[in-house]
């Protein structure tokens, strides 16, 4: 099996084990052809972004223990679909992105352009 490439074409690294993220909870963005949602973008999200996921119909504050999601708050790293990060740059509030744990699949919906301005990790 292949090894997972962030946008950068290298090794895909962690986005968060505190919450546990990604589509399969390993605490990585990976994806596969049962995550239609394309959890790729890792990103740190903020309160304005959570405002915003919950009024386009995806509350992202509520714990769902049945799906082990805790509920996220400020701060938090979080794979998100990439469709939905892209909707929120759009709307002009995208959060910050770890380019280093985001799926090469984001670079299907998202630019690597947009991304790279919102980069927590390129120096």
């Amino acid at each position: 099996m292949p090894v997972p490439k962030n946008v950068l074409g290298e090794p895909l690294e962690t986005c968060s084990l505190e919450p546990r993220t990604g589509f399969t909870r390993s605490g990585a963005c990976e994806t596969g052809p049962q995550d239609i949602g394309s959890h790729t973008v890792c990103a740190r999200v903020t309160a304005e972004f959570l405002e915003f996921s919950k009024a386009q119909g995806n509350d992202l504050t509520t714990p769902v223990p049945e799906f082990d999601f805790p509920g996220l708050k400020p701060g938090d790293r979080w794979c998100l679909c990439a469709a939905r990060w892209q909707q929120a740059l759009l709307a002009d509030c995208a959060p910050r992105v770890a380019l280093r744990a985001t799926h090469e699949r984001a670079l299907e919906v998202c630019n690597m352009a947009d991304l790279k301005r919102h980069a927590v990790d390129l120096s």
